[in-house]
């Protein structure tokens, strides 16, 4: 922290910092290896403000220190344990001054029984510890039981890579939609022996806000707009009136369809939107059948409060406007009098979003089996964005789970020199362990349910995350800590309940240990080809052999080039014409160039590019068949590279200026690619084919 010169103190020995490290607030961080930079003094106040600690005066940061370090001293327990499976409670209590003999410990398990002493078999699941210690003081806290791993591929195989959306076919209203994922899955499962697919974030988004997957109203929820109307059981049954409106909706959504496929616009998702909701509209005026009533029936009371909390943030914001923090002052807080009796007025549009949700989950079911049925595994993999947007759904349900003011991001790096604000507020961690992890379990569970996999984004987040106050630049966060033994514990206790992968996006700066810790307990990385360098050596293209197992190796990403883009260069030129390059073109170009052929000259030496280098189908196959030389456990095939695609879905550092998460697949001619004509790609198949051999080997 600087002081008043802006000289730096003795972090060690200063009241505030002291405090801060108490809380879990790094004071300090480390952008390069060797070089650390001191967070501002007044960042470490407001992100302790943020975690419900005065640390605005001296004589503020003395009060809040003593009674930090009292608790401390005299807690009996903390907040929560989780213990992995096999260790005693005690095990997770070193911080503690040792509990005298004579306490008594009882377990309450999350199916009731109830367990007396302390015992190191206890049963997986979220389960209550109470101690009473001799001279009559007693303590209850949550106990969390976890598996050491989480389960793993059961075998080493190749799937796709996609952005549903993106995926168009000649039944989508404008996107790509659940119906077409399972046709995929199908497909691609039978046809061409692919284990997985890996999408974008299906979570619910904001209407109208920007189309990115990665800031979602809901993380619990999946969006409706995925839905294939025709396939809702309902739909076939429809009365003549309402029959021949669907028919109209569905003319028009074969105009949103040709818009995007034949004259080439971007997906306007709201679009799809209104046409789906109309459509919708009519089919809830079908009466379900008895067994669909039930089944629905189950599935509200089995999603409980946080759908209920969905639902009625849905209804809310139809009257409202898409952010709760412009609503009228008593329904921004999801518990007052005034929003229970808003719900009561809008009761049928809550059921209205209930029906969708339980409509949407059922299509995730589908798909996910689709791809069972069609010898995938593990099949469906999700992703899993690493925060929400701050006015929807789950920033007004979970408002006491979220850090008020302040936003995730990055600090600078050599790629981002102002740092990075995501404007998605973060978990507070205290209140996570406080509510035994209950908000975060919940998150996964949901996410799970439908799912063969989870790809989780920016998995350093369960390690720590960069805060940043609002109306600060992103230069003046701070890191956050989180229990990440508490973070991964619940993790993998809802993997392994759900029988599910996961793998964790751990590109860009890492902090020592995590990838480790990551490994140790199941968690897959991932490795993308262009930036697996000897970063310790000579900075050459690491060699096939030397990469990690535990991985979904992939040569590219949704906010990378193409394959085809980054191989001619034609990346840097879309840069240029944006205006983003921070260097003259010709610089650009031949620090690209240079890379490139560098990883030409290794494909050459391995023997992989019999094609030459003149060949750029022959390349794009190369830099996969590299992929198959390693011994990661997963290989993924980015799905427009199998066709030629030059565009990326999504430029970072540009909004209005690139049509983001916005575009269907394309050929290299950039004619977009139905995914009936996909089917029948040549090229696809010829790709695949040199994968499947690879593996065969």
């Amino acid at each position: 922290m600087g002081g008043p010169n802006g000289e730096a103190r003795d972090a060690d020995c200063h009241p505030l910092a002291r405090l801060a490290a108490l809380c879990g607030v790094d004071t300090s961080y480390e952008p390069a290896p060797g070089r650390v930079l001191r967070v501002p003094e007044a960042t470490v106040v407001a992100v302790l403000a943020a975690l419900g600690v005065d640390a605005a005066t001296p004589q503020a940061v003395h009060q809040a220190l003593a009674a930090h370090e009292q608790r401390l001293r005299t807690r009996l327990l903390p907040p929560c344990l989780v213990l992995r499976a096999g260790s005693a409670p005690r095990s997770r209590l070193p911080e503690l001054p040792e509990l005298p003999d004579g306490t008594l410990y009882t377990v309450e398990l999350e199916t009731g029984e109830q367990l007396s002493g302390e015992t190191d078999t206890l049963p997986l699941g979220y389960h209550t510890l109470r101690v009473r210690v001799p001279e009559g003081r007693s303590a209850v806290a949550p106990l969390i039981v976890v598996p050491e791993r989480i389960p793993g591929p059961e075998a080493r195989g190749y799937g796709f890579l996609v952005q549903l959306y993106s995926l168009l076919s000649d039944r989508s209203w404008g996107m790509g939609d659940l119906g077409d994922l399972a046709d995929l899955a199908a497909w691609a499962g039978r046809a061409l022996g692919a284990g997985f697919i890996t999408v974008n974030p299906l979570h619910s988004a904001v209407p109208g806000a920007d189309p990115s997957p990665y800031r979602p109203s809901s993380r619990r929820f999946p969006d409706p707009v995925y839905l294939r109307v025709e396939d809702v059981p309902e739909y076939a049954y429809l009365p003549p009136a309402a029959r021949e409106r669907a028919a109209e909706l569905l003319a028009r959504a074969a105009e949103l369809r040709e818009t995007v496929l034949e004259e080439r616009e971007p997906i306007d998702r709201d679009a799809v939107w209104r046409l789906k909701s109309a459509a919708l509209e009519l089919v809830r005026t079908v009466p379900l059948t008895p067994g669909r009533r039930a089944a629905y029936c189950d599935f509200l009371a089995e999603r409980g409060q946080a759908l209920d909390d969905h639902a009625t943030w849905s209804a809310l914001a139809e009257l409202h406007g898409p952010d709760w923090r412009s609503w009228p002052a008593g329904l921004r807080d999801p518990r007052s009098p005034q929003t229970a009796r808003a719900r009561t007025e809008v009761l049928d549009r809550v059921d209205f979003h209930c029906w969708l949700a339980w409509l949407t989950d059922g299509q995730l079911e589908l798909a996910q089996t689709a791809a069972a049925d069609a010898g995938m595994r593990p099949g469906i993999v999700h992703d899993l964005a690493v925060g929400v947007h701050p006015c929807g759904a789950d920033a007004w349900a979970l408002r006491d789970a979220l850090a008020p003011g302040m936003s995730i991001g990055a600090p600078p790096d050599a790629f981002n020199p102002y740092g990075q604000d995501w404007a998605l507020p973060p978990w507070r961690p205290d209140a996570l362990a406080a509510t035994g992890y209950a908000p975060y379990r919940d998150l996964l569970r949901g996410v799970l349910r439908r799912a063969g996999g989870l790809r989780i984004d920016h998995i350093m987040g369960l390690f720590r995350l960069w805060w940043v106050p609002q109306g600060r630049p992103p230069t003046e966060g701070a890191y956050v800590r989180y229990d990440a033994e508490a973070m991964l514990g619940v993790l993998a206790l809802e993997a392994h309940r759900a029988g599910t992968v996961v793998i964790g996006e751990d590109l860009g700066t890492v902090e020592p240990g995590v990838r480790e810790a990551l490994a140790e307990r199941g968690v897959l990385g991932t490795s993308v080809l262009w930036f697996e360098r000897d970063h310790e050596g000579d900075g050459q293209p690491l060699p096939p052999e030397q990469w990690r197992s535990a991985c979904l190796a992939t040569v590219t990403t949704h906010d990378l080039p193409s394959t085809a883009a980054r191989l001619t260069g034609e990346h840097v030129d879309l840069r240029h014409r944006l205006g983003l390059l921070t260097r003259p073109l010709a610089v650009e170009q031949a620090e690209d160039a240079a890379e490139i052929a560098q990883w030409l000259a290794l494909l050459r030496r391995l023997g992989l590019l019999p094609e030459g280098t003149g060949d750029e189908e022959g390349a794009v196959k190369a830099v996969h068949r590299f992929l198959l030389r390693t011994p990661a456990r997963m290989v993924g095939i980015w799905l427009p590279d199998a066709v030629g695609d030059r565009r990326p879905q999504n430029l970072p550092g540009t909004s209005d200026q690139y049509p983001n998460w916005r575009l269907p697949m394309a050929d290299a001619a950039g004619r977009p690619v139905s995914l009936d004509q996909l089917a029948a790609s040549a090229r696809l198949y010829a790709l695949v084919d040199e994968v499947r051999d690879g593996l065969n080997r």
